[in-house]
């Protein structure tokens, strides 16, 4: 099917473009040449102090070092696991994006040998499924990874690595409470809050009985029975995670529909596929009210109309939130907005030397962008450099099965903005699945602004749509028009090559 239409313009809009009075620097925010960074203020005087070892924080810390700058970083725990989960690293190396993908691939197997007669292969089956030894390989590797942030991404970099907690002292002073029981204070021109985020989870009855997204890392056995509450991405790539391991899964939201916030057709096509191609009991507005545990250890969710559904786990996938907790930023007089801290285009505060990079900060909860935001920083900071953040066209995907990967603006966003669209569609099924004679289905959407042919979103529903899209994410990053989408000459045979030929 292959669609071509003009639509008007609709409303709400999430945009992440800044204007061009924005990217104006402050008068006097380059800092002085690196030979005098540190001249004159004594060797205790840090020039930067970063509170928090996630992506954003390590960044920025190693890129500043790099310019010649004191660096000191400060994470709670420096190997992960109970009781932070989190350490060096951040979440995203320890209790996010990387065990989570290992889990996703994990989990594609059965529906890999699933279609292997399909191709000749006789009696292939999917085995069973050893959840201790999955989990002590994850568990080797996330140990791997801290060791190398610990070493060499911030070890060679010379950056000082502090095991504590920091809470500023004014603006020019971080408290820190030593994983030995000591406190040390240390002095610094610059503090960078860079603490990340921490699962929310709704204040019902039972709601201690349940999991999240960090737990779920260290659980000692597989459940045989689960609920996931929720309908974001998180919801969804464990819902099928734990689908495709052999669990049974229920998953519950209180909306019409997940993913909110994506293209619609996108969601859309994910919850068919859902419904064609997974086990998971799929429940829209349905909303949990009370968790119960029973005599024999098992859990039963109860939700707003009265149904019960039993389980072993429930995860709550309900949303994250800003860990401002005993940073004490009212003493250097930074605002905060709910659990996060509101910054500018270049990540300062509304306290001069005072900065916020990630997931604290509310804009786009994502590694990369954490990475951008406190490498821009410190370029700016240390490097003489002018680099306000951009969070226009960033690339992201969710790792369901199929993958949903996506670039630029959503349908409903691009209507609103650019006004007059047009928007180019396709679905068909992969000759990976076709020759099995497998059900599963892509879809590919791009968006073009029709007054400068500028391509403002690609949306893509398929196998290894992550790997796709950020190869595309580059073109519209940088302009292309749909007439150089159609001069560009596709590989065959992929499913890839219909971003070229729709």
């Amino acid at each position: 099917m292959l669609s071509k239409m003009k639509l008007a313009p609709l409303t709400s809009l999430l945009t992440f473009a800044a204007s061009a009075s924005s990217f104006a620097p402050r008068a006097g925010m380059l800092r002085r040449p690196l030979s005098t960074l540190n001249m004159a203020d004594g060797d205790d005087m840090y020039d930067l102090v970063v509170i928090g070892a996630g992506s954003g924080g390590v960044r920025a810390s190693r890129i500043a070092s790099g310019h010649g700058a004191k660096v000191a970083i400060i994470e709670g725990q420096l190997n992960h696991g109970p009781p932070n989960f989190s350490a060096v690293g951040g979440t995203c190396v320890n209790v996010g994006c990387v065990p989570k993908k290992l889990m996703v691939f994990a989990s594609r197997y059965p529906s890999e040998i699933g279609e292997a007669s399909g191709y000749g292969w006789q009696g292939a089956t999917e085995g069973s499924f050893d959840w201790d030894k999955f989990m002590e390989y994850k568990n080797a590797e996330i140990d791997r990874l801290n060791n190398v942030y610990q070493k060499f991404v911030l070890g060679n970099a010379g950056v000082e690595i502090i095991e504590g907690y920091g809470s500023l002292n004014g603006k020019n002073q971080v408290d820190v409470k030593l994983s030995s029981g000591e406190t040390k204070t240390l002095k610094t021109k610059n503090v960078l809050v860079a603490v990340g985020g921490w699962p929310f989870k709704p204040n019902i009855p039972g709601a201690e009985y349940t999991i999240t997204s960090n737990e779920i890392f260290y659980l000692k056995e597989q459940p045989k029975r689960m609920v996931v509450v929720g309908g974001g991405f998180i919801a969804l790539e464990f819902a099928q995670i734990m689908d495709g391991l052999g669990t049974d899964v229920t998953l519950m939201y209180r909306g019409d529909l997940f993913l909110r916030g994506f293209d619609q057709d996108m969601r859309e096509h994910l919850r068919d596929e859902m419904e064609r191609n997974t086990g998971i009991d799929i429940q829209f507005n349905t909303n949990p009210t009370e968790i119960r545990k029973n005599d024999d250890g098992s859990l039963t969710v109860i939700t707003e109309d009265g149904k019960e559904v039993e389980c072993d786990q429930v995860l709550m996938a309900t949303g994250r939130k800003g860990k401002l907790d005993n940073l004490n930023l009212e003493s250097a007089g930074v605002e905060t907005k709910g659990s996060f801290i509101p910054v500018d285009e270049y990540s300062r505060t509304n306290v001069d030397g005072v900065y916020a990079v990630g997931d604290i900060t509310d804009r786009i909860a994502l590694t990369p962008v954490a990475l951008m935001e406190g490498h821009r920083l410190a370029d700016t900071l240390f490097g003489g450099m002018d680099r306000p953040v951009d969070h226009e066209y960033v690339a992201s995907t969710v790792f369901t099965s199929p993958e949903i990967g996506t670039v630029g603006y959503t349908e409903a966003e691009a209507a609103e903005k650019f006004k007059d669209i047009d928007v180019y569609t396709t679905r068909f099924r992969p000759m990976k699945h076709s020759f099995p004679k497998s059900e599963s289905y892509s879809f590919f959407k791009i968006i073009v602004d029709a007054n400068t042919d500028r391509v403002v979103g690609v949306h893509v529903a398929t196998d290894g749509a992550g790997e796709m899209v950020q190869g595309v994410a580059i073109a519209v990053k940088m302009g292309a028009t749909k007439a150089q989408f159609d001069e560009t000459i596709g590989i065959h045979p992929t499913s890839a090559e219909e971003l070229v030929t729709m």
